[in-house]
């Protein structure tokens, strides 16, 4: 899998029911969510893209649009280990709206997070990893979590995959539930087959927006990174399957 998502949307009712028909974004409304949620932001544009191709934009880089009733970011800062704990000029910039969603992944560590808010209230926060566990489950799950968290979807081991003989260490894979979450709470998934009643996220067009890096790494958080995380690196063996590399 190599979905990636850092998405904050705003909305008065479901967001695929205002977004099923493609419709064109408000510039004026849009520069305005990139100045409430980017205050740093000067003015610099980017080239616009899908809401498909724009999920995970790079960092100094966001995609945003302003619709009837729904506003939607694509930004790296609302990637928070708790979703709990969003900023809150960013809750504040949807504060308009009646529901918020943050949906947010990473498979390069399979991590996954969402949170819904209600008038302003939050309702439901889950952020999941194979590395850390469940590292925030607050509020009742909602209607598409209960075969997960049964154990109705489990991990596959892939044969010669690192520790392909060990039990996967939850009950699903983060990723799998995070695309179940985007097609139940926005309408569409990234990967996987569309169904009939997905929108089709490649024709939402989202203004792109050049912004200020926000809360870059120190070098001495990357230093403590490489101090305390060993690398290890692989190779393919004569079978084909995958081997440790022996420094």
């Amino acid at each position: 899998m190599g979905a990636k998502t850092a998405l904050l949307v705003f909305a008065d009712r479901h967001p695929a029911d205002l977004l099923r028909r493609a419709p064109a974004l408000s510039p004026e409304a849009t520069a305005r969510l990139v100045v409430r949620t980017n205050p740093g932001w000067n003015g610099a544009t980017a080239e616009r893209r899908s809401l498909r191709h724009a999920l995970y934009p790079p960092e100094g880089t966001v995609h945003a649009g302003s619709f009837p009733e729904v506003d939607v970011l694509c930004d790296q800062q609302v990637m928070v280990d708790r979703p709990s704990a969003l900023p809150d000029h960013l809750l504040e910039a949807g504060a308009h709206r009646g529901r918020t969603i943050l949906h947010a992944m990473h498979s390069v560590v399979d991590w996954f997070a969402y949170a819904v808010w209600e008038d302003g209230t939050l309702v439901r926060a889950l952020s999941v990893s194979p590395g850390d566990g469940v590292i925030e489950d607050i509020g009742a799950p909602l209607d598409f979590e209960p075969p997960y968290w049964a154990g109705e979807h489990p991990v596959e081991p892939v044969p010669g995959w690192p520790g392909a003989g060990e039990p996967y260490p939850l009950r699903f894979h983060p990723l799998d539930l995070g695309e179940a979450a985007l097609r139940a709470l926005l309408g569409f998934v990234v990967e996987g087959l569309p169904l009939p009643t997905d929108i089709d996220a490649g024709s939402v067009e989202l203004a792109g927006f050049r912004v200020p890096v926000t809360d870059p790494l120190t070098q001495e958080e990357i230093d403590e990174f490489r101090r305390t995380r060993a690398l290890q690196r692989f190779t393919y063996g004569p079978d084909g399957t995958l081997v440790p590399v022996e420094d």
